[in-house]
């Protein structure tokens, strides 16, 4: 996933999401309608940072979110999480319903420091819609303090999901990177990519690994998996997925999937919707 624009959800109330003070948290239910808040649908939203922590999620479509770490892809049903004033660039496709919750930096104290995307339980989701009416209060009474509590409880211990793609920083190897995420079904070799961009192969090994923590195979089939996955949410068939990755058949692109996910693509969009 390449670095560039917008957070997922504008701000609920600026002079609430940019305060230290008032509210711990607070909660926007979003829609694809231009007089909400928290505007879904398909657009996108500039480098920029909050106050607050964010954390969002999308019942259908995809978000698509870049920080200075590398990128995240967020299908539906799971939750991103950016930390209090870390810069980001948020691509929404298609996602018509979902929330979106800015947490002081004070409450943020047990959540993880750096972005990252992790599951979501009924309990958290409940929790959540509960939150939005609370969102034009300047305190919360203790019953929902209560609530608060369990709700970042269950946020601190989701599990996360392998969905970052780590973005190197040198420029020979950002240009391998940004060529792989323009056609992933490219089947050039190491060696092949070495040459192209300049250098050796036992060099682009050795950098790729100190910037990315990731070897250079691992990061291309992350790379697949991620424009696998932005292509799975929009609906398209694994059949023609696999195709357009260059496998030889579906069944190989799905055990590769289930190696990675621990589940078949179909199960993976659709057994981990919460119920409503």
């Amino acid at each position: 996933m390449p670095n560039t624009a917008p957070p997922i959800s504008p701000e609920p109330s600026p002079d609430l999401s940019e305060r230290a003070d008032g509210p711990p948290l607070i909660a926007i239910w979003g829609e694809d309608d231009a007089g909400t808040e928290y505007r879904l649908g398909t657009r996108e939203i500039d480098w920029h940072s909050h106050l607050r922590g964010q954390a969002f999620c999308v019942e259908n479509g995809l978000v698509h979110v870049r920080t200075p770490h590398g990128s995240w892809l967020l299908p539906p049903h799971r939750a991103g999480w950016i930390p209090p004033g870390m810069a980001h660039k948020v691509s929404i496709s298609g996602a018509m319903s979902g929330w979106s919750v800015v947490i002081a930096p004070s409450a943020c104290q047990s959540l993880p420091t750096t972005p990252c995307v992790f599951g979501i339980s009924e309990l958290m989701r409940a929790l959540v819609r509960r939150a939005v009416s609370w969102t034009q209060q300047e305190r919360l009474n203790p019953e929902q303090e209560r609530m608060l509590a369990v709700l970042l409880d269950e946020m601190r211990q989701a599990p996360h999901e392998p969905l970052h793609l780590p973005m190197p920083e040198d420029r020979r190897l950002l240009r391998i990177a940004n060529a792989i995420l323009e056609q992933p079904e490219d089947k050039r070799t190491m060696d092949d990519w070495a040459q192209w961009a300049g250098l050796s192969p036992s060099t682009l090994g050795r950098l790729f690994m100190a910037e990315t923590q990731v070897s250079f195979a691992q990061w291309r089939q992350q790379a697949r998996l991620t424009h696998a996955l932005e292509r799975l949410a929009r609906g398209d068939s694994v059949a023609n997925v696999a195709d357009a990755l260059g496998y030889a058949t579906p069944s190989n692109f799905i055990a590769m999937f289930r190696r990675c996910f621990g589940d078949s693509p179909a199960h993976y969009f659709a057994q981990r919707s919460p119920s409503r």
